[in-house]
């Protein structure tokens, strides 16, 4: 890419990061919106900064919707990095679908923890995540 592209976006990313440090999400997205065509001139941190941002941002203003979409692209382009399904569950839980949202932040907590009191039931712990609302009858 050209040098004046990588420049663009990273000063789009920058004022996007700056608008939303002063609350203003609106004007944030306008400037992540400018960045994410140029997404691959970025650091790779500043790619993961943006998809955040600019998910997140969605999500604030109540673009759902969008920001689910963009929460799932960015796993799908870092799927090693746990902050994703974190803001993606809040998504979920604004989008009301509950289930999901407990089921990404249970997994996200088993993936991450060091707790030996956690991980000690990790095993039923991610039986569980999918089946949340499943009961079970005693056979006999």
């Amino acid at each position: 890419m050209p040098t004046s592209s990588l420049n663009i976006a990273k000063v789009a990313y920058e004022r996007a990061c700056e608008h939303d440090s002063e609350g203003r999400e609106s004007a944030a997205v306008v400037e992540y919106e400018v960045a994410l065509p140029l997404i691959d001139t970025l650091t790779e941190e500043d790619q993961r900064g943006l998809l955040l941002g600019l998910g997140s941002t969605y999500r604030c203003l109540g673009r759902y919707e969008e920001s689910l979409a963009l929460f799932n692209q960015a796993i799908g382009r870092f799927p090693d990095a746990k902050e994703y399904p974190a803001f993606r569950a809040l998504t979920k839980f604004n989008l009301g679908d509950n289930k999901a949202a407990v089921e990404d932040l249970l997994i996200l907590l088993l993936d991450t923890t060091v707790d030996a009191n956690i991980l000690k039931y990790e095993r039923p712990l991610r039986f569980y995540s999918d089946k949340l609302d499943q009961t079970w009858t005693d056979p006999t």
